[in-house]
């Protein structure tokens, strides 16, 4: 296709757009009310996705080496750990330790337990790390069968249920985006088809003077492009502005370290991203479709 023809379709389809107003605002809207239903949704399932994420993370095995191990015993457990394929890191933690961060970690009601430091009561812990949060049970499960180790603990029946949850979480998730998704594209495709309906003369026009179906599809093609990243623009600003406020408001006042939103930069580029081009995207479709299956072109 020559420039000069190019340039006359993005001039057309332009043009269109303002001498189509009310199809154009019709079009729009439906991209609008669709594309930020389709923008809140991805905001809220990618911070709970990035919420289940870092408790998964959070999940660790702690091996409690029993007090009659000697030091070469202990040894020998960590290396037989660190040598099973699915372990990420292993960190040994001893007696003195896990009584110090027991302390700490109590506050005022720690100080009951100094007196134990000249006598620890407490075991040494080796602190499992595995590659992927599902590997957890089946890890410790066999670290529990070595010699030497008095107990394995990493929240059983807490962590399978809480593995369980985020697979339907993010299974539901995904399967209602998809949803929403073709709602949008058939909405705005009905729209559309609408938009060409009243323009139908026009087009019998153009192929009674000999235009080709590409030279027709065209300036539909771009005005499905306008359409759709002219409607992404007001979600771009709602759902930027909105979660710019619910960020400030809420990141203070949040203290668990793995419950945080994802920071409002990049995150609301990457989602504005994705709005422009599923907009782009889908008023394309929209004009291509009505054009091709309903006026037969």
């Amino acid at each position: 296709m020559h420039i000069r023809t190019l340039g006359r379709h993005f001039r057309e389809s332009i043009k269109s757009l303002g001498r189509n107003g009310w199809m154009t605002f019709a079009s729009v809207s439906a991209v609008t009310v669709t594309l930020l239903l389709v923008g809140v949704f991805f905001v809220i399932m990618m911070n709970i996705n990035n919420i289940t994420s870092n408790i998964e993370k959070d999940v660790e095995i702690r091996v409690h080496i029993d007090q009659a191990a000697t030091k070469q015993d202990r040894e020998a457990i960590g290396k037989k750990i660190e040598k099973i394929p699915e372990v990420d890191k292993v960190r040994f933690s001893p007696k003195e330790e896990e009584l110090t961060n027991l302390i700490k970690n109590l506050g005022e009601d720690g100080e009951v337990y100094k007196p134990f430091e000249q006598d620890n009561p407490l075991m040494d812990v080796y602190v499992v790390k595995t590659k992927t949060p599902q590997d957890v049970i089946k890890v410790a499960k066999q670290i529990e069968a070595y010699d030497y180790v008095q107990s394995v603990r990493y929240g059983q029946g807490y962590v399978e249920k809480l593995f369980h949850f985020v697979d339907i979480t993010r299974n539901i998730g995904i399967a209602l985006i998809v949803g929403l998704l073709f709602t949008a594209m058939f909405l705005i495709s009905n729209t559309i088809k609408i938009t060409i309906v009243a323009r139908r003369k026009e087009i019998e026009i153009m192929r009674l003077v000999g235009a080709t179906n590409s030279f027709i599809r065209w300036p539909f093609f771009l005005e499905g492009l306008w359409l759709g990243v002219l409607g992404a623009i007001i979600p771009i600003i709602l759902i930027s502005t909105a979660y710019y406020n619910l960020y400030e408001y809420v990141t203070p006042k949040i203290s668990i370290k793995f419950v945080e939103l994802l920071k409002f930069s990049p995150f609301v580029y990457q989602i504005s991203g994705i709005l422009i081009l599923l907009g782009g995207l889908i008023g394309v479709w929209g004009s291509l479709m009505s054009v091709r299956k309903f006026l037969k072109v």
